[in-house]
């Protein structure tokens, strides 16, 4: 009896493989959790707040930056925003850059590097990646086609004579001739006649 008790518990230690831990969502929310950890290490104010608060001088926190270097795997790096975090990560696996992430001054460099490297990264790569087009050959200009045979001589009783045309009148002149007894409607020139009326009346 007291066989057949100790083999029904012996399924239930924690030295049982049957009993190994399972997330219940199969991990999901510890990669979330991590991939979140990873990118605000893409700014370096967090990583100075990280050194003042003494993070870096924990041996657990140091283990656990190393580890999450599996980011920079491809089947993990797909998921990555802000890719200079995987840059900052690298760094941080110096002690030196650690202690010096503590000081404002170096906080302020990195976050100025970084600024000029988004200011000016897209126009940099283009610059090595669509260089600047050679400058096309100038084109000849096409051949003057040949003179053409004069053309043979017209009797001159075929050709009417016409007076040269006079100058194009412009379309004001079609609406009122010119010297036309039509005079102008002026307002100002009505509005002191009727006062020279008045006054006169």
């Amino acid at each position: 009896m007291a066989a057949s008790n100790s083999s029904e518990d012996a399924p239930n230690t924690p030295s049982s493989p049957k009993n190994v831990y399972k997330d219940p969502d199969d991990g999901r929310q510890r990669l979330l959790l991590e991939l979140e950890f990873v990118q605000c290490l893409a700014n370096p104010t967090y990583i100075h707040y990280l050194a003042q608060n003494r993070y870096f001088e924990d041996e657990a926190f140091i283990g656990y930056l190393k580890y999450l270097q599996y980011w920079q795997r491809p089947e993990y790096i797909k998921f990555i925003m802000y890719p200079h975090c995987l840059y900052f990560l690298e760094l941080l696996q110096n002690a030196n850059f650690r202690n010096a992430m503590a000081h404002p001054g170096n906080k302020e460099l990195a976050h100025r590097q970084q600024f000029f490297f988004w200011k000016n990264y897209r126009n940099n790569r283009l610059k090595h990646i669509l260089p600047r087009p050679l400058p096309e050959p100038a084109e000849a200009p096409p051949p003057a086609a040949p003179p053409l045979p004069p053309a043979p001589p017209v009797p001159g009783s075929t050709i009417p004579v016409t007076a040269a045309p006079g100058p194009a009148l412009s379309p004001m002149q079609y609406a009122i001739p010119q010297g036309s007894a039509l005079a102008k409607n002026d307002m100002r020139s009505s509005s002191i006649d009727r006062r020279k009326r008045k006054k006169e009346g």
